[in-house]
């Protein structure tokens, strides 16, 4: 917030974009920026998609276990219904989303609302996934946090589907993914031809 020529407060709105592979600790970086605004006395409020109940069908929960009390939404449009008077928005598993979210965090940052928003920026065949890249596009910071990949150790680029299923959406964990660098995912895709 900036103080103004009237002495009034500005709030200056901006999208953070926090993207990367799975087991890359997307959301715990997500939760860590919002307690932090929360501990800093900001109205604060969490969104996630309503089909991702692998850990909680209400809160946003991390790998880890770390949890915030979320708000569960179908549709991007959700979110403007239900934004209030909150100074930070916080939006989980983004690339569940439809691509209407693009232009819902655009609204929200025009406003001044700071928008956090954390997804996968590629889907299992390492295609970019639903509104993530042009969220990455419109975004004022993007952060990249990796994973280490599970066969050599070096920083990991996708989440490779251990299971067979050519769905898209497909919601796991160490049983149905790992995270895998560029060389070993391409052997393991070599693999299975």
């Amino acid at each position: 917030m900036t103080d103004n020529i009237t002495g009034e407060f500005r709030r200056h709105g901006r999208i953070e974009v926090i993207c990367g592979s799975m087991f890359s600790g997307k959301t715990e970086e997500l939760i860590r920026r919002l307690k932090r605004a929360k501990f800093a006395k900001q109205q604060v409020e969490i969104f996630k998609p309503s089909i991702d109940t692998r850990y909680s069908d209400v809160d946003v929960v991390s790998h880890d276990q770390n949890t915030i009390q979320s708000t569960p939404i179908d549709s991007s449009s959700s979110i403007l219904l239900l934004a209030g008077d909150n100074e930070v928005i916080g939006i989980d598993e983004a690339q569940f989303l439809d691509s209407g979210l693009v232009d819902v965090c655009n609204q929200l940052a025009n406003r001044g609302i700071r928008v956090i928003i954390a997804g996968l920026d590629m889907d299992f065949k390492g295609k970019p996934f639903g509104p993530m890249p042009a969220l990455c596009a419109i975004a004022d910071d993007v952060t990249k946090v990796h994973a280490i990949c599970v066969k050599c150790g070096s920083q990991a680029y996708v989440s490779h589907r251990l299971v067979a299923s050519d769905k898209r959406v497909l919601l796991g964990e160490t049983q149905e993914y790992e995270p895998l660098c560029r060389e070993c995912y391409q052997k393991a895709e070599n693999d299975k031809s």
